[in-house]
């Protein structure tokens, strides 16, 4: 597999956290420690910190992104925001299949999906995370699932549309509970990924597809998980508040 062909790229998801100050703070921080980043970098945060955010980055390297989408482009679907308003305020990326989204707010394959062809007619790329629990993994059925999520999350979509998809994998047992996947299970799964992306439109297509590791990575195990073939990148939690340790993540990708 040759990485060289496809871009490493780190972002946070900031999740529930911070104010439009603090967000503003936030991003302050990180700015300087990343702009010789030799990877991509992004930023994924609450809708009422877009605005700030999106003015502190103009003219960084960062790119904004949201934490999610509705499928419907308006109507009475009270408290949810469509791809369309998001685009129309300069934002470039959604996180969409978040496993607590999935876990707490009703989520499923198929509302992933529509989600997904909403954020690709709006123009906006997509961070798909797909994941098992921690049953489903001692169950042994890890790469059937991810393989479903996957085949149902892209469906409908077209080979030159994927080139606009980043698909994270997140296992929801490594997820803010500080436990993290071995370099070499983030791989195989990783690895799963590309298989399947393969199977749906070709190998050149998938070995153009930016994997990224979702699940408690932090500073020091950084290096280790990027350095593993299929790795392309991480979806990073609590570790995106600290720009320090964010800065960090994005070092290790640079030089991996």
């Amino acid at each position: 597999m040759n990485k060289a062909i496809r871009k490493a790229v780190i972002a946070g998801n900031w999740k529930m956290n911070k104010t439009p100050a603090e967000a503003k703070e936030l991003i302050n921080g990180i700015k300087p420690l990343v702009k010789d980043a030799a990877c991509g970098v992004v930023c994924c945060v609450p809708y009422v910190d877009l605005p700030v955010v999106l003015e502190a980055a103009k003219g960084s390297n960062i790119g904004v992104g949201a934490e999610n989408c509705h499928w419907e482009k308006s109507g009475a679907f009270t408290g949810e925001i469509s791809a369309e308003m998001l685009a129309s305020m300069g934002v470039e990326y959604v996180i969409i299949g978040h496993s607590e989204r999935r876990q707490y707010f009703g989520e499923t394959n198929e509302t992933v999906n529509k989600r997904i062809r909403a954020a690709l007619d709006a123009g906006l790329r997509v961070i798909l995370c797909v994941g098992e629990s921690l049953q489903q993994r001692e169950q042994g059925v890890t790469s059937e699932l991810v393989a479903m999520q996957t085949k149902i999350a892209l469906g409908g979509v077209t080979k030159d549309e994927l080139a606009h998809i980043i698909i994270a994998y997140e296992p929801i047992w490594a997820i803010g509970t500080g436990k993290t996947a071995t370099s070499e299970q983030a791989n195989e799964v990783c690895h799963t990924i590309r298989a399947t992306v393969a199977s749906l439109y070709d190998q050149k297509a998938a070995d153009a597809l930016t994997v990224q590791y979702g699940g408690s990575m932090k500073p020091g195990n950084a290096a280790d998980l990027l350095a593993q073939p299929d790795v392309d990148g991480g979806l990073i939690g609590g570790a995106s508040l600290k720009p320090q340790d964010f800065a960090a993540i994005v070092k290790a990708a640079s030089e991996g």
